[in-house]
C-alpha cells in the first residue's frame, strides 16, 4: 500500500490507539461487579432505544453544522458500540469482543475496496467475486463492485445456515430504518399478494380492536408476569395498524409524525411564552386552555405542516 498525504501520522495513530483502548477499559470497568449499577443492569434490548436516540442526535448535529456538538455525539454513538461489544464479550451466546468487531470491519473494508487495496488483498479478505478494480475514478463503478461483493457475502451467509430457512417476500424490507417507515413498506409488500385490508375504513375498526386489546393488557394487575412485554406488544400492534392506515390514505406515516412533533413543539413553546408563571405551577384546566389558545394562534403558520 502506498502512503498518502491525508493518512494519519504515527503520532496521531498512537493517540487513537491509546484513547480507544482507554474507552474499552472504561466500559469494562463500568460493567464490572463493582462497577456502575445502571450500566450493569442494561442488556441488549434495554440499550436499543439509546442507540436510536444517539443516531438521531448525530444526524441533527450534522444538519445544524454544529461541529462541536457532532464531536460529542459521535462519542456517544461510539459508546453504544462499546456497550454492545462489552455485553457480547460477557455472553456465552454471543461470544465476541470489540477486537472481533474491528477485525471484521477491517476485513470488510478491504474486501469491498479492491480498487484501493488491490484485488489480491480483497481476495485475501474474503472476496470471491471477479470485479474490475480499474474504476477510473467512477463512483458508479465503485458502487457496482461494492454491491456485487456484498451480494456474494449474503449468498455465502445463507448457505452457511440451515437449508430449512426459506426466503421471504419481506426480506427486502430493511430492518435498519425508522419503525414507521418499515411498517409501511411491510404493508406494501404484503399487499402485493393480496394480504391487506380492503379499504382504509376497515383500518379504523382495526384500530378500535387494537385499542381494546391494549386496554385489556394495561388493566391487568401490575405484578402479572410478562405484563409489560404484552403491553408493549399491543401498543406495537396499534402503531403498526396506524402506519397501515397512513399507507391506505397515501400519507407518509414518518413525515406525518414529524409534522405532529413540530406542531407540538411550537404550541408548547407558545404556552411557555404566554404563561404568566411557569407551566409546572398551573392547574390542568389552565394548561388545557393555554393549549387551546396556542392551537388558535398558530393555526395559520401550521397550515404548511400538513395541518388544516
Amino acid at each position: 500500500m502506498h502512503s498518502h498525504a491525508n493518512e494519519s501520522s504515527p503520532t496521531e495513530m498512537n493517540a487513537v490507539t491509546e484513547h480507544f483502548a482507554e474507552s474499552v477499559r472504561i466500559m469494562a470497568r463500568l460493567r464490572a461487579p463493582d462497577g456502575c449499577p445502571w450500566d450493569r443492569k442494561q442488556d441488549f434490548d434495554s440499550i436499543r432505544k439509546y442507540t436510536l436516540e444517539e443516531t438521531w442526535e448525530v444526524l441533527d448535529a450534522i444538519e445544524r453544522r454544529d461541529w462541536d456538538n457532532l464531536r460529542e455525539e459521535l462519542g456517544d454513538l461510539t459508546l453504544q458500540v462499546l456497550f454492545y461489544a462489552q455485553m457480547a464479550s460477557e455472553s456465552e451466546e454471543a461470544g465476541f469482543s470489540i477486537a472481533d468487531v474491528l477485525a471484521e470491519l477491517n476485513r470488510k473494508l478491504v474486501r469491498r475496496h479492491p480498487h484501493v487495496f488491490g484485488e489480491a488483498a480483497s481476495r485475501a479478505a474474503g472476496n470471491r467475486v471477479e470485479v474490475d478494480a480499474a474504476v477510473d475514478g467512477s463512483s458508479e463503478r465503485v458502487l457496482a463492485n461494492w454491491e456485487a461483493i456484498k451480494q456474494a457475502e449474503k449468498q455465502a451467509a445463507k448457505s452457511a445456515v440451515s437449508q430449512d430457512l426459506r426466503s421471504s417476500l419481506l426480506d427486502g424490507v430493511v430492518r435498519g430504518q425508522p419503525a414507521l417507515a418499515e411498517a409501511a413498506q411491510i404493508g406494501s409488500k404484503s399487499a402485493r399478494v393480496g394480504f391487506d385490508w380492503p379499504a382504509w375504513s376497515d383500518l379504523l375498526k382495526k384500530l378500535a380492536e387494537e385499542t381494546d386489546e391494549l386496554v385489556a393488557e394495561v388493566d391487568t394487575p401490575e405484578h402479572t408476569p410478562q405484563r409489560q412485554q404484552r403491553v408493549e406488544a399491543e401498543l406495537g400492534d396499534l402503531l403498526f395498524t396506524a402506519a397501515q392506515l397512513a399507507r391506505h390514505l397515501g400519507v407518509d406515516a414518518e413525515m406525518a409524525l414529524r409534522g405532529a412533533n413540530l406542531r407540538f413543539r411550537r404550541r408548547f413553546a407558545w404556552m411557555e411564552w404566554a404563561a404568566e408563571r411557569g407551566l409546572a405551577d398551573l392547574e390542568p384546566e389552565a394548561l388545557e386552555e393555554l393549549w387551546r389558545r396556542a392551537k388558535l394562534e398558530l393555526a395559520t403558520t401550521e397550515s404548511g405542516d400538513g395541518k388544516r
